[in-house]
């Protein structure tokens, strides 16, 4: 059971809560749940285009929040520094958002969070890996330098596969390793999962990681 589901859906509503919390008509929900992804996908290409990051955009996750006549968007960055101070910036992120997904009866609100050890997280250590494996550096090198950094930020276990043409090689297959422990079969542990698709010049590759961490981003 543990193998063959999303570990954030199997744990909804013991360790792990949505990312969208909003409730709608039968008849509306495909209309909000394409405002989300719009929402996300805009968040996510401007701050990759314009920030500059190293690798990946930055973003552990978007969680959003929407009520009558407002939208709540709150962005968990781990890397918040390259962004502070930086007000007109954001200000423009707003209006791209807002522009966007059309929000012309509704009030958007964007603010956001720190995490304080962002390589505790996922999607920012899948960002990495692909960053890593971009600049044609060996798989095997990126994934334990990729656990390194998640035990410094104090997660009890990690669990990264890599499947695709892995450095290349014409025949397809899958690499994984884990290191600590991963209970991916007990509901009360909080386990944060991600999958990340990354393009390579030999080809798409995908990026899983299970993180069994001890505190509350």
């Amino acid at each position: 059971m543990g193998q063959r589901i999303d570990p954030l859906v199997l744990r909804l509503g013991t360790t792990q809560s949505h990312y969208s919390i909003w409730f709608a008509q039968p008849k509306d929900y495909p209309e909000s749940l394409q405002e989300d992804k719009k929402i996300r996908d805009c968040i996510e290409d401007f701050l990759q285009r314009t920030m500059k990051f190293p690798f990946g955009s930055g973003i552990a996750r978007i969680k959003l929040e929407k009520r009558s006549g407002l939208i709540d968007v709150i962005i968990y960055m781990g890397f918040q520094k390259l962004i502070e101070g930086k007000t007109r910036r954001i200000e423009e992120l707003h209006r791209t958002v807002q522009k966007k997904v059309n929000c012309v009866t509704k009030k958007l609100n964007i603010s956001i969070s720190r995490i304080e050890n962002p390589y505790g997280h996922p999607t920012i250590l899948a960002e990495f890996i692909a960053g890593q494996l971009k600049n044609r550096v060996s798989f095997r090198k990126a994934m334990k330098k990729a656990i390194e950094l998640a035990q410094k930020a104090r997660a009890k276990g990690v669990q990264i596969q890599i499947s695709g043409r892995i450095d290349g090689k014409e025949i397809a297959r899958v690499e994984w390793i884990r290191e600590g422990t991963v209970p991916l079969q007990t509901i009360v542990a909080k386990i944060d999962y991600c999958c990340h698709t990354v393009r390579t010049i030999y080809g798409v590759l995908g990026i899983k990681i299970w993180i069994f961490v001890n505190v509350e981003f």
